[in-house]
């Protein structure tokens, strides 16, 4: 097993003004599960594919424990990639598709066959090993795809959007199986997804790019709680964060009728954004209260969840209409159109400058 280091990693596509990557630092522990997120386009695949030898670094170096990998070829890195097409072969069966690495690298026909069994035992393929992939599902092809990975024992595991192919029900059910079996093996692997929610539930840490740059790098819980800037607060959670950008008066904010009180400091560099403030508060930390006590919000869209309730609203500040989504109790949520009034929770705000959009002290 080994450490992965991303040091200044830049990836400048020829004849493109950017990077798609723009000096990437992260220090990956050895049997850490590591997942970059972020939306379409903003350098998580370039950056998996570098690490992989797919994509030439054009500065800075990686590093798969002590050796400088960056301009080794893919096959001398000790990597195994599993890919969001499954990339398997149709004419071949479960077991030779799994045994295929091993066989070009000149492994004994009993070595292969004993790893390939092994692999099909962690994953319950065992009675599929005589089947070729278009009689399996499509969950069953990826559960090959990783066996393939494992037999090869390396030093890291690359996953570039492996559940993307899946219908709902199973993509949750196959995360909660990689994620096991990753902790069961120990490798170090680094997942690739635009999903937050995958990223939330199988990382030990989450790295948020955006634009080809590294926003982010924390604990799911530390991500959620403490979000460092604007774009990590609103694509961390789902339903999204609330952002909202709300009047200051002297060491106050005003939330509709709410004053809540904010740091000197925080009102000192709301000063600097024309005495504005972006405010975030995540929809299960917004609490009904007394008419004008609060934000007026108008329910456009109740969606019930049993004992709980997700509210979709509308409200106004500014003169502006900005969309608000609050968690209630399902057993007694508002109605359609009906209006009400919210106030975050004490202690459960996030604040953030309007000119930078990064973090400022609550």
């Amino acid at each position: 097993m080994a450490t992965v280091t991303f040091d200044e990693a830049t990836r400048l596509y020829p004849g493109a003004e950017r990077p798609a990557v723009d000096k990437l630092n992260i220090d990956i522990e050895d049997g850490e599960f590591l997942v970059l997120v972020g939306p379409s386009g903003c350098g998580k695949s370039t950056s998996l594919r570098m690490l992989a030898g797919l994509e030439e670094v054009t500065d800075g170096a990686i590093r798969i424990g002590d050796r400088d990998v960056t301009n080794l070829a893919p096959k001398d890195r000790d990597i195994a990639m599993v890919f969001q097409n499954y990339a398997l072969y149709p004419h071949m069966t479960v077991a030779d598709n799994m045994g295929f690495a091993l066989k070009i690298a000149g492994e004994s026909k009993d070595k292969i066959r004993e790893k390939v069994a092994e692999a099909a035992k962690i994953l319950d393929l065992e009675d599929y090993l005589e089947r070729k992939p278009k009689a399996l599902s499509g969950g069953q092809r990826q559960r090959v795809a990783m066996g393939r990975a494992i037999v090869r024992s390396p030093q890291v595991f690359l996953m570039d959007e492996p559940l993307s192919n899946l219908d709902a029900k199973l993509r949750v059910q196959t995360r909660s199986q990689i994620a096991a079996l990753q902790r069961r093996l120990g490798v170090t692997t680094v997942y690739v997804t635009h999903d937050q929610v995958e990223a939330m539930t199988m990382g030990d840490r989450v790295a948020v790019l955006k634009d080809g740059l590294l926003q982010q790098v924390d604990s799911p819980r530390t991500m959620y709680d403490h979000p460092n800037n604007v774009f990590v607060a609103g694509f961390i959670g789902s339903p999204a964060m609330n952002l909202l950008q709300v009047d200051v008066e002297g060491n106050a904010m005003h939330f509709g009728g709410a004053e809540l009180p904010i740091p000197r400091e925080t009102a000192e560099e709301a000063g600097k954004g024309g005495r504005k403030i972006t405010v975030g508060v995540r929809p299960e930390d917004m609490d009904i209260v007394g008419e004008g006590q609060g934000l007026k919000t108008t329910i456009n869209l109740v969606e019930e969840l049993g004992a709980d309730a997700y509210i979709y609203g509308s409200a106004q500040i500014d003169g502006k209409d900005h969309d608000v989504i609050a968690r209630v109790d399902g057993r007694r949520p508002p109605m359609k159109g009906e209006d009400v009034w919210f106030a975050p929770q004490q202690g459960h705000v996030h604040l953030f400058s309007t000119t930078t959009g990064e973090r400022l002290p609550t």
